[in-house]
């Protein structure tokens, strides 16, 4: 008898994945790819739509056509702050803007003339003034300097939306996908911000609905659940909703470090937007406040350089574990020591100087010193919150120095860290099941770890 299992397309900037999950959400088969970046009208680099189209419906195909799965669902997870615009044959009418693509300064200035100003608009709507990032700042610019292409729009949907729309035709809107960081919603009104009223954009938005529904479907011969697809970050914290009963905060590593706090009732206030903290939301609607630090491309910048002054190989620092003697050494008469090349601090110096003699001593340094930052932007999260669980995932879960140092600096949280790689996938697995998940969760599917601060000698 063939397995049921749970499909999901996991799609990321630069890989391309396909997950199968059994019943109890173990993965059973995983499949990558990459595509080579197309540029749109203007020459920004952006997503080839159309080969990341023809790939799903292969793979999707191929597999549903084997002999040993019985796919009963499917759901997508995807990055966010990404429109796909649709005419009324459902033709895709622009390229998938890429959300690094600068907009035009008189197209932000207008805006925040009429619909400012930019400090109480950040509050409501919960999305600091990231340009294209801002994917309702999109569609204003579409409007107001492409009105030709934006008079042929018929529904305008983000990403996952519309992965869920190639296998469906019925075009949706969903929750996580609208409220993070799109400066669509407004948080204290629970609806669409009056900007996309007045401007009429609401008209080009489809029907909004949970990010648990599916759509049964006969697809190919199949009987099959289609999810609605989820954000990539919402998806990554429902695991950990669905399995914990405290509060806690999860701290997502990678390129970027982003604290989220899902359990805040708090509106954004000036402390938060003065650091960087932006809204995402969970699956039922409900705000979670994150607070993020380019922490991880920092450490990428110095950690080479470091190698590069010490004549080691650019990988070394993986080879290198908390060293309690260098760590007293250091912080016995502690000074800031880096200057940081894409991260604001108050505390880093003009520039570069450190005396060691050894790449170790220099890279405890940099540990702390990011370490630090870290902290503050996890107490940022937190706000007025008390909140005794911490989680870390993502790039810096399995660096020694960097998780004895949290858990050090902030010894009144329980510090945990997963190792799994599944994240927002297991996550859209997740959000289209009716299964109840258990507190032994995390520790069977994400090989849950407790940590302990060293005692201070």
């Amino acid at each position: 008898m063939k397995e049921e299992v749970t499909a999901v397309f996991d799609i990321g900037k630069t890989n391309k994945k396909f997950f199968l999950f059994n019943q109890d959400f173990q993965e059973i088969y995983r499949e990558y790819a990459r595509f080579d970046l197309i540029v749109d009208e203007d020459g920004h680099p952006t997503e080839n739509l159309d080969a990341l189209k023809i790939w799903m419906k292969e793979v999707f195909t191929r597999i549903l056509n084997t002999d040993k799965h019985n796919i009963k669902a499917i759901n997508f997870s995807t990055y966010g702050a990404s429109l796909v615009h649709l005419d009324e044959s459902g033709k895709v009418l622009t390229p998938l803007y890429n959300y690094t693509k600068p907009l035009p300064e008189d197209i932000i200035e207008e805006f925040y003339g009429k619909y400012g100003p930019p400090e109480e608009f950040y509050k409501s709507t919960g999305s600091a003034n990231d340009g294209m990032l801002n994917s309702g700042f999109q569609l204003y610019w579409l409007k107001h300097k492409k009105p030709k292409i934006y008079s042929k729009i018929k529904f305008s949907l983000h990403l996952p939306q519309y992965l869920s729309y190639i296998f469906t035709g019925i075009a949706l809107s969903e929750y996580t996908s609208i409220g993070c960081h799109t400066a669509l919603w407004d948080y204290n009104k629970k609806d669409y911000h009056q900007w996309v009223y007045e401007e009429e954009i609401h008209r080009k938005l489809p029907q909004i609905v949970s990010t648990e529904t599916s759509v049964n479907m006969n697809y190919n011969g199949r009987r099959i659940k289609i999810g609605v697809g989820i954000h990539d970050s919402s998806a990554a914290l429902l695991p950990y909703v669905r399995s914990i009963k405290d509060k806690f905060i999860l701290v997502s590593t990678g390129t970027w470090s982003i604290a989220l706090n899902p359990f805040s009732e708090q509106a954004l206030n000036e402390e938060d937007i003065a650091k960087n903290c932006i809204n995402y939301m969970r699956i039922n609607g409900k705000p979670v406040k994150a607070s993020r630090v380019f922490l991880g491309n920092e450490y990428g910048i110095q950690v080479k350089k470091l190698a590069a002054h010490f004549n080691l190989p650019e990988v070394y620092h993986k080879s290198v574990s908390f060293d309690y003697d260098t760590f007293f050494d250091i912080i016995k008469d502690f000074s800031y020591c880096f200057k940081w090349e894409t991260i604001t601090d108050p505390n880093m110096p003009e520039r570069t100087t450190f005396s060691y003699n050894k790449f170790e001593h220099a890279y405890h340094q940099l540990m702390i010193e990011l370490v630090l930052i870290q902290v503050n932007y996890i107490k940022v999260a937190a706000g007025n919150d008390v909140i005794e669980k911490l989680y870390v995932d993502g790039g810096f879960s399995d660096n020694d120095v960097y998780i004895k140092l949290v858990s050090h600096y902030l010894r009144n949280m329980d510090l945990s860290t997963t190792d799994s790689s599944l994240g927002s996938a297991l996550g859209a697995a997740i959000a289209i099941s009716d299964t109840k998940l258990n507190s032994k969760f995390l520790r069977k599917n994400y090989s849950l770890k407790k940590h302990v601060p060293f005692i201070i000698k």
